[in-house]
């Protein structure tokens, strides 16, 4: 029986238990037999796949390659995923690169079929770095079933300090937030912005983002929004802005509603 995390109410409140229990409920869910039973089987063959086909061609090792990366509702789509994994990202012009979610570009990338003579499956760490990612998501979509506020905050804490470290100009990593599905909602709801702003152009977007940012946060720099209170002060406002929506009614007496004034 898996584990299956716990919050007792939505809003800033959920997000502040959860984050006072995170390591006791994600240490129950990873001890949990169904994940360790997946990650077992990746760890004892993952080392003997040394192309793409043969990843997509065996579903369990597929499954927990896609779940790492937030993607397991492709694992039906496996010309998709090769294609993917065998073009790599290294050519701009690779289907990894041209997707709009940078998902498939990072799964691409950590695997190495088309970028790397021998793919880094042969590597022996690869496997505890795609578990651990594992774990990650696996809690988090198990999270996802209970509040899913919640996952998406989890994975924007976490995804956010990725793109910051990365390579590129503060403009490459503002498309790659608003290219990547979960972290944009997460920018979206702690901005209060509405579901039309989807159909403005992409830089128009992008200037609204940034706009909204300095005013909201200090900064525009993703570098800065990345900075540990600078985040929690993103996802705090994400929440407490996800359980004020939440509400049938507002309040100007709402302890939510009086926190995200001092944001």
């Amino acid at each position: 029986m898996t584990f299956q995390p716990f919050i007792p109410s939505g809003g800033l409140a959920g997000w502040r238990f959860l984050q006072n229990t995170l390591d006791a409920q994600k240490a129950a869910h990873g001890a949990s037999p169904i994940v360790q039973r997946d990650l077992d089987y990746f760890a004892a063959n993952i080392g003997k796949v040394e192309t793409a086909e043969q990843l997509v061609s065996d579903f369990r090792l597929l499954s927990v390659a896609l779940g790492a990366f937030g993607l397991s509702e492709d694992v039906g789509s496996k010309f998709l995923i090769r294609r993917v994994l065998e073009e790599g990202t290294i050519d701009p012009e690779s289907l990894a690169n041209k997707l709009s979610d940078k998902r498939y570009r990072d799964l691409s990338r950590a695997f190495g079929f088309g970028d790397f003579p021998v793919a880094n499956t042969a590597l022996s760490d690869f496997p505890e770095k795609i578990a651990a990612r594992y774990r990650d998501q696996s809690f988090e979509q198990a999270l996802g079933q209970t509040d899913n506020t919640m996952r998406l905050a989890l994975n924007a804490r976490r995804e956010l300090a990725t793109i910051s470290e990365g390579e590129g100009s503060n403009k490459t990593k503002w498309f790659t937030i608003m290219g990547t599905p979960p972290l944009r909602s997460v920018f979206e709801g702690a901005l209060n912005l509405p579901t039309s702003f989807a159909t403005l152009d992409l830089d128009r977007q992008l200037k609204v983002l940034q706009e909204r940012s300095l005013s909201a946060f200090g900064s525009d720099q993703v570098v800065d929004l990345a900075e540990p209170k600078t985040m929690e002060k993103i996802l705090d406002r994400y929440t407490a802005m996800a359980g004020l929506r939440g509400q049938s009614a507002s309040t100007v007496t709402s302890p939510a509603l009086f926190l995200l004034r001092g944001f």
